[in-house]
């Protein structure tokens, strides 16, 4: 919010009673609810790969937040939504129509790589060459960036949430036990690598049992995350390195200057840094505040939206 900064950072995840269709909690706390409620309250999450999967429920999420934000009747706030490059414009207009819908009285959209270069107050507006790479929960999008434009994209529908949805399937299928995508997320974060050199740890986890439905323990290895993920962290240093490989070459040069600045929380992933490194042969800057720098981005655009006017437009194309 302007002049206030981060207000809301919570999970997109809504719990919504099926019969009355009331929001019954919202973020960290409708996470907490998944699996633990009766059959008639749901754990809905309304955005899968940076699109909207159901739009009635993403208006309903989109509504609250405004309402915990401090949106009332009387005041109708402008809002400004980073999208993936990857999105259609299908995607585009319904994410700015749940907005408005919501309450917003004008939603803009601002594509999330451009956003996560000015959080990090890179020379966009300059000839120079910026790459910035964005792993989220949903997309990977790799962009370099110049003269206020993007120059070259390769965006992938791959993100933090299929690691953790790898995980899950692998533990099931190794170890016999069903758990859940976060507790893989928790063992992601604790324990995960994809650095073969790393040294191992290890960790209990609970769940069901496959084949007799009992509860049960297992203990799952950094080995075991790393032949989970491996796959698709591949996918996400190959579309990297795809991205570089369509620049023009004078802008490709400056990438081995000014090297590849990484954001989002798929960025602070063990290994990921060198295993990047290695697969482009330059360099590799992880942001200090990886995990909101496209936040911080779309606030400075809050302050400078006539200015910026012509970023939103190509966002909503």
């Amino acid at each position: 919010m302007k002049g206030r900064g981060l207000i809301f950072d919570e999970p997109s995840v809504i719990a919504v009673d099926t019969r009355s269709r009331e929001v019954l909690a919202l973020g960290a706390e409708a996470v907490d609810l998944v699996g633990r409620t009766a059959d008639h309250v749901v754990t809905v999450r309304p955005l899968s790969q940076g699109a909207i999967t159901d739009f009635d429920m993403a208006e309903r999420m989109l509504r609250a937040i405004l309402h915990r934000c401090g949106m009332s009747r009387m005041s109708r706030p402008r809002v400004l939504l980073t999208v993936p490059s990857a999105a259609t414009s299908i995607e585009r207009r319904a994410l700015k129509q749940a907005a408005e819908h919501a309450g917003a009285a004008k939603a803009v959209l601002l594509e999330s790589p451009l956003a996560a270069a000015i959080g990090l107050d890179l020379p966009i507006h300059e000839p120079i060459g910026s790459v910035i790479v964005d792993l989220g929960a949903g997309t990977s999008e790799t962009a370099m960036i110049s003269l206020g434009g993007v120059v070259a994209l390769k965006a992938l529908r791959i993100g933090g949430s299929d690691l953790d949805r790898a995980i899950t399937d692998d533990v099931r299928m190794q170890s016999d036990l069903v758990i859940s995508d976060l507790v893989s997320e928790e063992l992601k974060i604790r324990i995960g690598s994809v650095n073969s050199e790393a040294v191992s740890s290890a960790a209990e986890v609970h769940g069901r049992r496959v084949s007799t439905g009992t509860p049960a323990s297992e203990v799952v290895t950094t080995e075991m995350i790393q032949r989970a993920t491996t796959d698709l962290v591949d996918a996400m240093v190959a579309g990297v390195a795809m991205c570089l490989a369509e620049a023009p070459p004078e802008l490709a040069q400056d990438a081995i200057f000014e090297g590849i600045h990484i954001v989002g929380g798929t960025a602070n992933l063990d290994g990921l840094v060198a295993r990047l490194e290695i697969g482009t042969s330059v360099p590799v800057h992880v942001a200090n505040n990886s995990v909101a720098s496209v936040v911080e981005g779309t606030a400075r655009c809050l302050n400078e939206l006539d200015q910026l006017a012509s970023f939103f437009e190509s966002a909503s194309r």
